[in-house]
């Protein structure tokens, strides 16, 4: 999925370290495109924070009806520096990258997409289900890594029970399970869902932050309420997540990671480390891409999409900044 906001801010993305307790992150609410765009509640990243662990991106769609015009479709894009994690609830979205690669993610799939130096990719939900409902999330391609060969994985999640909770484990290593797909900094995600009422204790990483991607029924996390389509954060110390159903049956993500320690900068949909090599980017996608569309340069081309790739929007008329 692309940023398309209109004026993407720039982000210098730290850890805040000084959190002590569960933090609740409210979500925005962004219009991917024109008139009938696909609303999505974006709660990462934010001026409060802007990386749980290596994760930087979390935007949460649906459900939206399909077929519908524009339920999902995402132009041919760049990206660099990072990883695209694509997770449905429902539906379908055909993706198509300039590795060659060209496959369909469905519910309890993971499509894990690796930008590295470079790479573009467009995104079209199908009419193979009737609605569209999932999340999107990016992962930060640490200093010594985030020059790799562009690539692309895709796994059927293996399925966890911990008492009456039920998880699907896509990246990372968690309760014997072990996702194959790659991660370059230490990581974990996972959908769970509990019934009514139910809660679960599930083991946890001191060493790592987590995130709780809430979807449309609330929940409570370490005794926190965390509404619907929010973020619950809980900082590095934790030996256990306790995740509870107080009303009705819960779907959530589970997200971790340990500190990046790194900071990134994030403008639109570049990962990189400073305002000029931000600069760099969006002139070469412009010159080698939407000047020549067949040119493809360090972003190579992609195959298959019928339109035009899509244009970077316009830098701010200021130096890209550090937000304190």
């Amino acid at each position: 999925m692309s940023n398309l906001e209109r004026d993407p801010q720039e982000l210098v993305c730290v850890v805040d370290a000084s959190t002590s307790g569960v933090e609740v992150l409210e979500p925005r609410e962004v219009p991917l495109g024109g008139p009938r765009a696909l609303l999505v509640r974006r709660t990462l990243p934010q001026r409060k924070r802007s990386l749980i662990g290596a994760w930087c991106f979390v935007d949460s769609y649906g459900p939206t009806p399909t077929p519908r015009a524009g339920a999902m479709d995402t132009p041919p894009h760049p990206h660099t520096g990072l990883q695209t994690v694509s997770w449905l609830y429902a539906g379908e979205i055909e993706h198509r990258d300039s590795t060659g690669a060209h496959a369909f993610v469905a519910p309890g799939q993971v499509n894990l997409m690796t930008a590295g130096r470079g790479i573009q990719h467009s995104e079209v939900s199908t009419t193979a289900a009737t609605e569209l409902h999932g999340v999107q999330l990016w992962t930060a391609l640490p200093e010594a890594d985030r020059g790799v060969a562009p690539f692309f994985e895709s796994h059927v999640a293996e399925v966890a029970r911990v008492g009456e909770a039920t998880l699907r484990v896509f990246v990372g290593s968690w309760l014997g399970i072990t996702s194959p797909v790659t991660a370059y900094t230490p990581l974990v995600a996972a959908e769970l869902a509990l019934p009514a009422g139910a809660s679960v204790e599930l083991p946890a990483d001191p060493g790592f932050e987590y995130g709780l991607v809430v979807d449309h029924e609330p929940a409570r996390l370490q005794g926190v309420e965390v509404p619907p389509h929010h973020l619950g954060v809980v900082p590095v110390g934790a030996d256990a997540l306790r995740i509870e159903a107080p009303s009705a049956a819960l779907r959530v993500l589970v997200i971790g990671g340990a500190p990046l320690r790194e900071p990134i900068v994030m403008w639109w949909n570049f990962v990189g480390r400073s305002h000029d090599e931000i600069v760099a980017l969006r002139e070469q996608w412009q010159r080698e891409v939407i000047a020549d569309a067949e040119r493809g340069g360090r972003f190579g081309h992609v195959d298959g999409y019928d339109g035009s790739p899509l244009p970077a929007p316009e830098l701010p008329n200021v130096r890209l900044r550090p937000r304190e």
